[in-house]
């Protein structure tokens, strides 16, 4: 069994390289390669994953996995090789629904339509776009239909991105949360919104940058391991354990773009570092879900970076940075500034309490769009409509309207948004688990010190990698299913204070 199980190893690593080797090719294509590279990128990634896709459907995996089950089912369930074995099956039986063909076919598009999407949203040229993302709606239809069986054609994209879950029980949730939510944005928004406006005046590129490194450096993450550079969308790539790297954008005219961007990937990037680094190359690295994934990115840039604790530390060194632009400016004014409640258009932008309706509005759109109740090329006036009346705003345009999110221009639709609203709910239960453990983080994190919070997760979550599923790891870690009671009493207890609702 040991021999089988390190052949098993073997091939599992060879499919993790090639991965992480596309990764990086991915990594440079949305920061430093020039714009000539693309269509030969495209072939490049595409044949990498197809060589991926191939090692991955090879049969010597499905043999190595049926000659291991007595051996994983004679082991604890949490054991390292029974998971291992458990994980490499979930995606080998995945893996071997979807064509090599398919996925290259897949994969080159995405990196076509990426590429268009960068020249189209500036240039608000949906129609330049267009037949491209058509073409996108029709390869996310065809994957899910390597999965029959389905409720809804959304649920096996939901499962890549949140295993487990499925349109009819994310719908539920959403519900749920939208009925408690919706009270709180109105009893917000029908006040004056908070003055940001010291958020708003010339702050320099390279001033903004440095900062940014200080306080994802002081929160955890370790520049050995990762490196920060820019791009059109920010985000974190991970390609092994000792290589990690954040993505972000900057505002000189907007101080909040780059640096609660920045937090916002240090929590993804402080996730994937956390891994035990036994597991590097192997299925069990990297994060278990979307939704547990998003959950530390919205922890760390929320829960933490946008509390009033935070920056009773953070904030005297920021006026040190910023001696002029922040003059004359309180902590009490700068913390209400970063915690702005306002309808907004952009998603990325948007307050974390008006963040939700962001991101339901467009998981509908994409069951809308697989169902084939809405066609692609109706979207733009589908998201002024919507907008209009969830949060009683029109976008002016289409770049800051349907093009605003590289999502659907990169990959599929559907099952690509979910994971941003679990991570809200996820993260809020994981922090008052790690309050229960530990009461005195609130206290330390006023002192710029995050070792407790940051030591927590690691050893509850971030370590075991993709070895539970969401549901299994919440369980474990909270003794409790996913709930929204954290996170609304979390959202009511701050915004109560600083609204006086």
């Amino acid at each position: 069994m040991n021999k089988k199980l390190e052949e098993l190893k073997t091939r599992l690593m060879e499919i993790g390289d090639l991965n992480g080797a596309g990764g990086v090719l991915a990594w440079d294509q949305s920061t430093y390669m020039p714009q000539g590279g693309g269509p030969a990128r495209g072939r490049q990634m595409a044949t990498l994953a197809m060589l991926a896709q191939e090692k991955q459907v090879d049969p010597a995996i499905g043999k190595l996995l049926d000659d291991l089950r007595s051996y994983e089912e004679s082991l604890p369930f949490e054991d390292d090789d029974a998971s291992l074995i458990r994980v490499a099956r979930r995606d080998y039986e995945r893996s071997t629904r979807l064509p090599p063909e398919f996925v290259a076919r897949l994969n080159a598009h995405s990196s076509e339509t990426y590429m268009l999407w960068a020249e189209a949203r500036p240039a608000n040229d949906f129609k330049k776009v267009l037949p491209n993302l058509e073409k996108t709606l029709d390869l996310s239809r065809e994957m899910a239909n390597y999965f029959p069986g389905y409720e809804h054609i959304a649920d096996p994209l939901i499962d890549f991105a949140d295993y487990g879950m499925k349109a009819a029980s994310v719908r539920k949730l959403f519900a749920d949360l939208r009925a408690a939510q919706v009270p709180i944005v109105q009893a917000i928004t029908s006040q004056a919104p908070a003055d940001d406006s010291c958020l708003r005046k010339h702050f320099p590129d390279a001033e903004q940058m440095a900062f940014c490194e200080e306080v994802v450096r002081a929160i955890g993450y370790d520049f050995q391991r990762g490196r920060i550079d820019k791009t059109h969308h920010p985000f974190t790539a991970g390609f092994s354990v000792g290589d990690v790297r954040i993505t972000t954008r900057v505002r000189e005219d907007y101080l909040g773009e780059c640096l609660f961007s920045n937090i916002h990937e240090a929590g993804h990037a402080l996730y994937e570092q956390g891994v035990d680094a036994k597991y590097d190359g192997l299925p069990l690295q990297g994060g278990t879900s979307a939704g547990v994934h998003e959950s530390q990115s919205r922890l760390w840039e929320n829960i933490v970076g946008r509390s009033r604790g935070f920056w009773e530390f953070f904030y005297p060194k920021l006026q040190k940075a910023f001696p002029d632009q922040l003059k004359g400016v309180s902590l009490e004014a700068f913390y209400r500034a970063i915690n702005k409640v306002e309808r907004s258009l952009i998603r990325t932008d948007a307050d974390e309490v008006t963040y939700n309706l962001h991101v339901m509005l467009r998981f509908e759109f994409e069951l809308a769009m697989l169902e084939g109740s809405l066609a692609v090329r109706d979207l733009p006036e589908a998201w002024r409509e919507r907008f209009k009346a969830d949060l009683g705003i029109v976008p002016p345009d289409d770049k800051d309207g349907c093009m605003q999110d590289v999502h659907w221009f990169g990959g599929v639709i559907g099952g690509v948004f979910q994971g941003y609203t679990l991570g809200n709910v996820i993260g809020a239960q994981f922090y008052a688990t790690a309050l229960k453990a530990h009461p005195g983080i609130p206290g330390e994190i006023r002192q710029g010190k995050f070792e407790a919070l940051h030591g927590w997760l690691i050893e509850n979550v971030y370590r075991h990698g993709r070895k539970f599923t969401a549901p299994e790891l919440v369980q474990r870690v909270t003794s409790s299913d996913v709930t929204i009671e954290p996170y609304i009493q979390y959202l009511r207890t701050k915004y109560g204070e600083l609204y006086k609702l």
